[in-house]
């Protein structure tokens, strides 16, 4: 089939990812309204989804796109027992490419063997959330200037986190130093960890980072996740292990941000919003500059 997907970080090189943070600033700075005239973009949210789901339909809807779709898989034809496969072949009749979430991991992979058109994962379980790494990135090169020999904190959820999964993966291309902070339960998966040491790239496991975050560049936070929890008592030992407040932002770096994939519960404090270290909510807005490029590149729209 000759299509490109993205349903993995790893589906574009360094210089994929370059041209895509490249792109995401010419979106922002050069809105294109009519670039996805005629085109028809198909939302499959097997699980729910707030930010990554409205920032695609703002996307698509900003460039002149049409969006088809479900939010909720029970009002699809799967609550009536339809495979993701007969989904993914009757949806390829009505759209130009498919962005997909779903709770199992490689459900995206699957879809992406099966379609006649372009897959953008939105998210597969635990594995990887490729569009969310991408406007991370891009977060990051406005913020720093760029993306190379960045120090960055993990936090939280390092077990079950997609996000940090993909990140991890994509910043590996830039040189990163990378400082692991989670309860021993959450702890990073040993197969990233062992990617960075083929790589010879620095990572540093903690149980906490208060008295460490003045190092960081990046403070990436996570909420633990309900439900990536079979054993509702594992996940109320966890939920606030950690919990990053204003007071603890007075020593870091001049550069430093804070980012967060969202949705936020307990583990950054309200008193945060307000501090010039806060960007997670501008890194929400850049997910719509991000996704236009993401799609306006996978449809060969722009080179």
């Amino acid at each position: 089939m000759n299509h490109r997907n993205l349903v993995s970080i790893n589906d574009f090189s360094k210089e994929e990812i370059l041209r895509i943070v490249e792109l995401a600033a010419e979106f922002e700075n050069n809105p294109k309204p009519g670039l996805l005239n005629g085109k028809v973009i198909a939302t499959l949210f097997f699980e729910p989804s707030t930010r990554t789901r409205l920032s695609f339909e703002s996307a698509v809807n900003r460039l002149g796109g049409r969006i088809v779709g479900f939010t909720d898989a029970s009002s699809s034809s799967t609550s009536k027992g339809e495979s993701l496969k007969d989904t993914i072949l009757t949806v390829n009749n009505y759209s130009d490419l498919i962005v997909m979430r779903h709770p199992l991991e490689g459900a995206a992979l699957y879809a992406s063997e099966v379609s006649s058109i372009p897959i953008v994962n939105a998210g597969d379980g635990a594995n990887q959330h490729p569009t969310q790494t991408l406007l991370d990135l891009y977060s990051i090169k406005k913020t720093q200037g760029s993306l190379e020999n960045m120090n960055i904190f993990l936090v939280g959820d390092l077990k079950y986190g997609r996000t940090v999964h993909s990140l991890l993966m994509a910043m590996s291309h830039f040189n990163a130093t990378f400082n692991f902070i989670s309860p021993p339960e959450l702890r990073m998966p040993d197969e990233y960890k062992m990617h960075l040491d083929n790589l010879g790239l620095k990572y540093y496991e903690h149980s906490d980072f208060t008295d460490i975050i003045s190092r960081a560049d990046i403070v990436y936070m996570t909420r633990v996740q309900r439900e990536r929890f079979s054993d509702p008592m594992e996940y109320e030992k966890v939920k606030n292990v950690y919990v990053l407040k204003k007071e603890m932002l007075e020593n870091t770096k001049a550069n430093m941000k804070v980012l967060h994939p969202l949705p936020r519960v307990n583990e950054i404090s309200t008193d945060v919003d307000d501090s010039e270290k806060a960007y997670y909510f501008t890194q929400a807005l850049n997910g719509v500059y991000t996704r236009q490029a993401i799609i306006a590149s996978l449809l060969g729209l722009i080179k």
